[in-house]
């Protein structure tokens, strides 16, 4: 057995009004994936952000390698060796993926940056995720995925004996996290300590060794990977079993409410037709970079088409721009929940009611208390935590926020309802909502066309699955013939002619 290379012990952390932490113990070993599992809120963010030197205990002891340690600030995290990879994204797009990788410690040469050695040492981290990524790119080209690699490669530069990574392939589809999971199994025969966080479980069983399930702020277990289930995981983190995370209600699809016809957009996709029916989840597979998420956008009118035709209920929508697509009854919930779909400063009463907002105005004044009992509504309708409409949705969890972005657009009454990676990055009590909520949306004659990375979401809430491949329509799966090999099949282009 390994010796331990990180050791906390009887972490505790208390913020105002709140204990997020109590007498927490959590032991890593050299050369192993330990997993952190635990919903919103359970206290994964605090105990690592705590390892991170970002916040100091109550109380409790950090031991790094057998030496009892302050992390008083990250730079003293980085100097013990502890590396940390978040979910969220901390690039500088306008400068190129080398000069990402290594900014905060460029080489010099003289007074001079030095490229060359810039380059060099980008290069060979790249090398090591086997990314294919081009180091001369600025950032802003990339895809969401593809920065999340950069992210990856920032921290690796700095070769930690410990890495935490925090929800890494939330961003990520297949091949990416296939890519991410064969580095992880690198580093761990080099002996680093890993902590791996995550909310999808069929992760944390692949890559893990060992997991640590957290509740409500305590330590409710430690165990072997091995002999342990999903389900097991899901009670011990929630008390649910795992078959609540995707309710399926049982509907008859009615009429087609959204066709598209033969849509191309050059050098994006190309002749795309699908439809979705009155109560029907229709999915949209396909590999990161297939096309998808360009043409949901394309769908709801936020990128150009250069030929053919998107109707709802039988009337074609004239022109592109936004505004014409929600007015024909189009809603979308983007991938990017905190550059895209809310206004992190703003309350959670100022974010769902955007949409609506001229329903609720006074000539040019807010009907405030209006606004108020309409947000709290949604709020305790959606089973958003805790429901304090007044404060900053920035402050919430990333599944509070999803459901707010989803709540939003309900409000709006839409007739279709397009999702991209609805449950990316939230905990599985929130996914179970979530999916909750889409379910009585097309139960009540609603149309979803949804997007996931996740395949069993897809196979467990689709009635078909429409599968792109590299920006061309491969395959119309239907619910009787949906598995994941029939899925993947069609993505990676190995469709039988």
């Amino acid at each position: 057995m390994n010796a331990p290379a990180l050791k906390m012990t009887g972490i505790s952390k208390e913020f105002p009004g709140i204990r997020a932490l109590a007498d927490v113990d959590l032991e890593v070993r050299a050369g192993e994936v330990h997993a952190i599992v635990g919903e919103n809120g359970a206290g994964k963010s605090t105990l690592v952000k705590i390892l991170n030197g970002v916040y100091q205990p109550d109380a409790g002891t950090i031991e790094v390698h057998g030496e009892e340690v302050r992390l008083t600030e990250p730079t003293e995290a980085r100097r013990h060796g502890i590396g940390m990879v978040y979910q969220e994204l901390n690039l500088v797009p306008d400068l190129t993926v080398a000069e990402n990788i290594t900014l905060g410690s460029m080489p010099h040469s003289g007074p001079f940056i030095d490229r060359g050695r810039i380059a060099q040492s980008a290069n060979r981290v790249l090398e090591m995720l086997d990314t294919g990524l081009d180091s001369r790119a600025r950032v802003a080209t990339l895809s969401i995925s593809e920065q999340q690699l950069v992210e990856i490669a920032k921290v690796l530069r700095e070769d930690p004996s410990i890495l935490v990574f925090d929800e890494p392939t939330s961003s990520l589809g297949e091949r990416e996290t296939r890519t991410l999971f064969n580095v992880i199994r690198r580093l761990r025969e080099r002996g680093i300590a890993i902590i791996y966080i995550s909310h999808r479980l069929q992760e944390v069983m692949e890559i893990g060794d060992r997991v640590t399930v957290l509740r409500d702020g305590r330590r409710i277990e430690t165990r072997d990977i091995s002999g342990t289930t999903p389900e097991q995981m899901v009670r011990l983190m929630v008390g649910r079993e795992l078959a609540e995370m995707f309710p399926k209600l049982p509907l008859t699809p009615g009429e087609p409410v959204l066709r598209v016809e033969s849509i191309s957009a050059t050098g994006r996709f190309a002749n795309i037709s699908l439809t979705v029916r009155e109560h029907e989840i229709v999915g949209l597979g396909g590999l990161v970079g297939s096309g998808r998420t360009e043409v949901a956008r394309a769908i709801f009118g936020l990128d150009h088409i250069d030929s053919g035709r998107i109707e709802v209920r039988g009337t074609a929508i004239g022109g592109s721009g936004v505004r014409r697509h929600i007015r024909a009854g189009i809603a979308l919930v983007p991938e990017d929940r905190k550059g895209e779909g809310i206004i992190p400063e703003l309350s959670i009463r100022e974010n769902v009611t955007l949409p609506i907002i001229t329903r609720i105005t006074n000539v040019l004044i807010v009907l405030l208390r209006r606004e108020r009992a309409i947000a709290q509504e949604i709020v305790g309708r959606l089973n958003v935590v805790p429901p304090h409409v007044e404060r900053p949705i920035g402050s919430f969890s990333g599944g509070n926020q999803q459901k707010v972005v989803l709540g939003k657009w309900l409000l709006a009454k839409p007739q279709v309802l397009v999702l991209d990676e609805p449950t990316r990055g939230v905990d599985v009590g929130a996914k179970a909502d979530i999916h909750r909520i889409i379910g009585e949306f097309a139960r009540d004659g609603g149309a979803v066309l949804m997007i996931s990375s996740e395949l069993p979401e897809l196979l467990a809430v689709c009635d078909r699955i429409f599968v792109l491949h590299e920006g061309n329509l491969a395959a119309e799966i239907p619910r009787t013939e949906m598995d994941e090999e029939s899925v993947m099949r069609a993505a990676t282009g190995q469709v039988p002619k």
